[in-house]
């Protein structure tokens, strides 16, 4: 069984026991969040309908901050000796699926 769920702006497949790296969320570590259901695929049965999607649950379990790999940016004006390095790291947050549930 695994599921499409939308975090941080993107859609990614989860199944039970995946760690993910979504954008930074809000919480504390070993906290519970949960993600809205997009797709749910179970064997040969595919729920996609809106009013049958709302009924399933994923939730995810948050194992702790991470940060992205450094990007470098380098600002540079010819002729007039402008020169400006810069460096980004993006905040994650990892998290690890614990259940897709069916609810009432």
């Amino acid at each position: 069984m695994y599921a499409i769920v939308r975090c941080g702006g993107r859609q990614e497949k989860v199944a039970v026991d995946d760690v993910l790296t979504v954008d930074k969320l809000t919480g504390e570590v070993g906290s519970t969040v949960t993600f809205p259901a997009l797709l749910v695929v179970d064997g040969d049965n595919v729920v996609s309908k809106a009013a049958e999607l709302s009924k399933y649950v994923i939730s995810a379990e948050i194992l702790g901050a991470t940060k992205g790999p450094k990007i470098d940016i380098m600002h540079y004006r010819n002729k007039t000796g402008y020169k400006r390095r810069m460096g980004h790291r993006q905040p994650y947050t990892q998290v690890k699926v614990t259940g897709i549930k069916a609810g009432k």
